[in-house]
């Protein structure tokens, strides 16, 4: 018997419609049911993807409530509030971000209790943070996308400035997905051998050349703003990667935002750290050997963030 397998996800924005896709396109679900308090745009959305069965195979499309997720295994949440005006403050636009979570997990934990919670909303380290406050399930069943999107984007820019594939890079990006996050430099290698200090591919080492890159990466999205109002194309195959290594019981090791306790001496606040994925969720996380730099920098990721945490309002 063929296991049914049913994501939803709330908020048919542009992330949530281009997280769908990607689920649909790569068939990691058998039933994607999409939610969203405009009720006309879910089903318009569901209806488009439907068109595409013949081509992609049975892949169950469909607009729902919150009461139709009592046997959804995952729930992606892409959905939020965008800044009302040029002068709303940040702490006013996370505040009725936060407002809005409030009304989100508590349909969730009443309809879908088992499910594995994912968090693409931004900014998605506080907003982790507070889905995971504000739930009664526990917190490694609670996920942000995090840094996955950031180490992809780095990847790829290494990939090409090495002239290999992207998937033989391994190289992280960690902490805030955000502008203080932390390239990985000590860990990152190609096939085994260290980027640090070493010729590779016949170029030589070139530090300056690399920090451009991982600047970058992590002004990526600042760019694609810039150019065409958002972002949500890579992030939607981040979301579905996120979604078939927890379906498919993986175990596979990805940076996303997790609750920290007392690793590297950081404790209280969620952000990415390579994670052990599965059907459980956050099985396990690992902790590679940095050095003081790169401590430094998620020290003060963390520091940033609780910032943010202290000011909001979760009663």
């Amino acid at each position: 018997m063929i296991q049914r397998r049913s994501v939803a996800i709330i908020g048919t924005g542009n992330v949530g419609v281009a997280a769908a896709y990607a689920l649909f396109n790569q068939r990691i679900a058998s039933e994607i049911i999409l939610v969203d308090l405009n009720q006309e745009k879910a089903e318009g959305e569901a209806m488009d993807l439907m068109h595409g069965q013949l081509l992609v195979g049975n892949v169950k499309v469909r607009a729902g409530t919150y009461e139709d997720l009592k046997d959804t295994q995952v729930v992606v949440v892409t959905a939020g509030v965008g800044q009302k005006s040029p002068d709303e403050s940040r702490l006013e636009l996370l505040n009725r971000n936060a407002a809005v979570f409030k009304d989100i997990i508590s349909e969730l934990d009443k309809h879908a209790p088992n499910a594995i919670l994912i968090i693409a909303t931004n900014p998605v380290d506080i907003l982790t943070y507070v889905s995971q406050k504000l739930s009664s399930r526990e917190p490694q069943r609670v996920i942000g996308t995090g840094t996955l999107l950031d180490t992809a984007r780095f990847r790829a820019l290494l990939g090409r400035y090495y002239d290999v594939d992207p998937r033989s890079v391994h190289a992280y990006i960690l902490g805030e997905h955000g502008d203080s996050e932390v390239p990985i430099w000590s860990q990152a290698n190609i096939g085994g051998k260290p980027i640090e200090h070493n010729t590779l591919m016949d170029k030589p080492y070139n530090q300056q050349a690399l920090d451009e890159l991982f600047q970058q990466a992590k002004n990526a999205a600042y760019k694609i703003i810039e150019k065409k109002g958002f972002t949500n194309s890579a992030i939607g195959v981040v979301i579905a990667r996120i979604v078939e290594g927890i379906l498919e019981d993986e175990k596979s090791v990805i940076p996303v935002s997790i609750y920290w306790d007392g690793d590297y001496g950081i404790s209280d606040v969620c952000m990415s750290l390579q994670s052990v994925i599965g059907i459980e969720g956050v099985k396990n996380s690992v902790t590679p050997d940095l050095n003081d730099e790169e401590i430094e920098g998620l020290e003060e990721s963390a520091d940033i963030l609780k910032k943010s945490l202290v000011e909001i309002d979760l009663d």
